[in-house]
């Protein structure tokens, strides 16, 4: 294993390897390839999960960051960047970790996937593991919700979040293209920069990126105490939330004449505070390899076979101090095959479809004092099917998912250790979704989804028994758990005229079995035993968003909103079921004139007083954001000089949707004014 060192009053990135050479290089000769000729064709922006059948509208929910947007929302961890999206929150283990929460579903129930891929690292595991992506080596992000979401699994019942970044190309080009980004934050004193090269030269592509990222202790609005040594003992910053991370990739593609097939391989290590304690962080390594192609064969039968694989080698390590603790690590493989047939023509309409294969296998471990769960190997199998009916302006969308799984528990290797039960658990989840969209009025589309979908425990969910100190409990499986199940329905309404537009949706899940971990009044090594249990539990709320054009002249001004809202009760206890995000709005003046585009507004947080015991309430607030960017465009290369600042009045809050708040009162508020400058160099 790689070591990881940190040391007092800061932390060190890991150790050097050929990504962090190829990053040093990248930046250092970047901008000695901004010239004249440094020309290639635009790379055309495609959606690739959002809708699998159509390039132009999809009754699915599907949101989308990329390019300006990206730049605008991106923050340090994946969570932190969606949270402004309309039904979309964090699950915020202060400024290193976070995962999306959609719609009040979070952990397993939301899939992270990594160019249509499974990531295979143990975020979901923990809240305080972080997920090995980030923004600087990132093209896009969408976030799917719907029958699409059944190509992914029974994990992605609450949705999708999948990050894109080219690193294999899918598109032939000529010439040479990339961008270089470099910013520097006052909050946390970030010094980050990241560079993307692609090269296209007859039949091949290349790719390389790379990224370096470092940030100090989190500044905030009061003083807090820190038992950190090297760290002043009262300061107005979040106690032990520096971190440090680097990576990079090398990728390939050879396309042919009706196809292409590529490959590449990634690196991503970061250095870590878990902030829940003064003196633990976290040490993490991820390897990837992937495999991708594309055929399109001359037959009356098949448009397309996609195949895609990639092996993932995670580590993590959890450090006291100097010394190592508890070593996290997953070692695991996923492979699909997905077949879009032609289009089958009828009198009254058009079929269009996926059919696919997938297969998925990880062999997780976990070692030391604070192994909370033992060895395991998961196994999956999957079949699933995606058909789409049109009629005219009316579209129907049907996907069913048929799964073979199964858990195996194999304890753990030390002796003393007996704890874990041993023994396997098979389950075969099936799925089944609709989806119908009505063009009513060339300014109208109606929309309306329904769902089944069943989930496999987690290895974790079934055989966990110890110490977590992430969740400041003594954790127990139940391995006698169910399939999880949920039948869900969304309905929505878009309305867009020019530069207009306004989309409303509500939503209901209710669950039958709800896997949650449920406070008991056992006690186990002086920690509260919680239990993994299902209960029946109901999900609802609605997400909204709209804007308006002010002005339009010589420069424009738009009005942007949005608001959602979830209610989560757990049916079997007559309680609410904790970390729901409560009722947000937020607002934004958004300026575009020339090379100049500006942007105002708030998010207004109301408090969130629905919660269980246990719990604690939080207050409402609202955090003020600016950005604004300025184009300059030379022969050749245009750079993006942006200014960016998050929380501009020093609000004082806390999340609802983290677990710090109950677990760690006091400990991990959300980060202070911070103002962000950088440019983005592309050509």
């Amino acid at each position: 294993m790689s070591q990881i060192s940190s040391r007092q009053g800061g932390l060190r990135a890991p150790c050097t390897s050929v990504f962090s050479i190829a990053a040093t290089a990248m930046v250092s000769i970047m901008p000695g390839l901004f010239l004249p000729n440094a020309v290639a064709q635009a790379v055309q922006e495609i959606v690739i999960t959002g809708n699998p059948l159509s390039k132009t509208q999809t009754p699915s929910a599907v949101s989308s960051l990329s390019g300006l947007s990206l730049l605008q929302q991106g923050q340090s961890t994946l969570g932190e960047t969606l949270n402004q999206l309309p039904g979309v929150s964090s699950t915020y283990f202060g400024p290193n970790a976070s995962r999306p929460i959609i719609r009040g579903l979070d952990g397993d129930r939301i899939r992270v996937l990594s160019n249509s891929g499974a990531s295979m690292d143990v975020s979901s595991l923990s809240y305080d593991h972080a997920v090995p992506m980030d923004v600087l080596s990132t093209e896009r992000i969408e976030v799917l919700r719907g029958p699409s979401a059944l190509q992914y699994g029974g994990s992605a019942m609450g949705g999708v979040v999948n990050v894109i970044d080219n690193r294999i190309p899918r598109q032939k080009m000529q010439g040479i293209v990339g961008k270089a980004q470099s910013q520097f934050g006052s909050g946390n004193r970030e010094r980050s920069n990241g560079a993307m090269l692609e090269v296209g030269e007859g039949a091949w592509v290349l790719h390389a990126d790379a990224f370096d990222r470092r940030t100090s202790d989190v500044k905030v609005p009061k003083n807090l105490p820190c038992s950190k040594p090297g760290s002043a003992e009262l300061a107005s910053r979040i106690c032990n939330s520096a971190s440090a991370a680097k990576g990079g990739a090398l990728g390939a593609s050879l396309f042919l004449d009706r196809g292409y097939v590529g490959m590449s391989v990634n690196s991503y290590q970061s250095n870590y505070g878990t902030v829940a304690e003064d003196e633990v962080s976290i040490g993490m390594r991820s390897k990837r390899a992937s495999l991708e192609g594309e055929w399109r064969p001359d037959t009356r039968l098949v448009q397309s076979l996609n195949f895609q694989a990639s092996q993932t080698d995670y580590k993590h390590t959890e450090f006291e101090g100097a010394e190592a603790g508890t070593l996290f690590a997953n070692k695991g493989s996923d492979v699909r095959l997905q077949l879009r047939h032609k289009p089958w023509r009828t009198e009254s309409g058009v079929w269009e479809g996926v059919w696919g294969w997938q297969s998925e296998q990880g062999k997780f471990s976990a070692d030391g004092a604070e192994a909370f769960a033992p060895f395991s190997n998961t196994r999956t199998q999957a079949l699933f099917l995606i058909e789409e009916y049109a009629v005219g302006s009316t579209r129907f969308n049907a996907g069913v998912r048929r799964e073979n799984v199964s858990v195996k528990s194999l304890g753990n290797p030390d002796p003393t250790v007996d704890r874990f039960e041993l023994g396997t658990r098979k389950f075969v989840p099936q799925s089944f979704a609709t989806s119908a969209s009505w063009q009513v009025l060339p300014q109208w589309r109606l929309s309306a989804n329904a769902s089944r979908v069943e989930r496999a425990p987690k290895d974790y969910e079934l055989f966990a028994n110890g110490p977590h100190i992430a969740t400041a409990a003594w954790e127990r499986g139940d391995s006698n758990l169910g399939l999880e199940k949920a039948n869900s329905m969304d309905v929505s309404a878009d309305w867009q005229k020019g530069p207009h537009q306004f989309k409303i949706t509500a939503f209901e899940s209710k669950f039958s079995n709800f896997i949650g971990l449920l406070g008991t009044t056992e006690i186990e090594e002086d920690l509260p035993v919680q239990v993994y249990k299902g209960v029946r539990a109901k999900f609802s709320g609605f997400e909204a968003s709209a804007q308006w054009r002010l002005l339009q002249a010589t420069s424009t001004l738009d009005l942007a909103v949005k608001a959602d809202a979830v209610r989560a009760h757990n049916l079997s206890t007559d309680e609410p079921l904790p970390r729901i995000s409560p009722v947000r709005f937020g607002a934004a003046l958004i300026h575009a004139t020339g090379p100049w585009s500006a942007r105002l507004g708030f998010d207004w947080h109301a408090a969130q007083s629905r919660v269980p015991a246990g719990s604690v309430a939080t207050e409402a607030y609202t955090l003020w954001h600016g950005f604004v960017s300025y184009k300059q465009k030379l022969p050749g290369t245009t750079l993006n000089w942006f200014g960016k600042v998050d929380n501009l009045s020093n609000q004082w809050a806390y999340s609802a949707t983290s677990i710090l708040t109950s677990t760690a009162p006091g400990k991990s508020p959300l980060p202070g004014r911070s103002l962000k400058l950088g440019v983005l160099a592309s050509f």
